[in-house]
């Protein structure tokens, strides 16, 4: 059965983008952390929005790249995808803001929320990065 399910192009798509994921996950939890420490206003919702921005848009970076290279193996115009998949990030960035918004007072404005956001933003993003971004991709 795994082998079977190994052999399937978007099966192993999500896969790869599971693992560059994780990677962007860890970019965006150490760059959250060192910013929320240096900032001593962290608690302020506000201050979390921008933290949370800041963290999710360098862990995007490295996404891009990844997703590009290895997980869909794309050769299409990087800068036209490169805007495609900024979209797609700034839409996944406004779920993560509005989970922030919606259950802020419930999980508080620490690493619980940011967990929350960011789970529900990787939904978003494989989803329109596969059939939108990278939809001409040979892998």
């Amino acid at each position: 059965m795994i082998a079977s399910l190994s052999k399937r192009r978007g099966m192993r798509q999500f896969v790869k983008f599971s693992v560059v994921g994780a990677s962007g996950f860890v970019v965006n939890l150490v760059v959250f952390t060192i910013l929320q420490r240096f900032d001593p206003r962290h608690a302020e919702l506000l201050h979390y929005q921008v933290l949370y921005t800041i963290g999710f848009f360098a862990g995007g970076v490295s996404n891009y790249y990844f997703n590009r290279i290895w997980t869909f193996r794309s050769t299409g115009h990087p800068v036209r995808e490169g805007a495609q998949f900024l979209t797609v990030s700034a839409v996944a960035w406004a779920v993560g803001v509005g989970i922030g918004y919606l259950f802020g007072p419930l999980l508080g404005h620490g690493h619980k929320l940011w967990f929350a956001a960011t789970v529900a933003g990787i939904v978003v993003n494989f989803f329109l990065n596969k059939y939108w971004t990278f939809k001409h991709a040979a892998s």
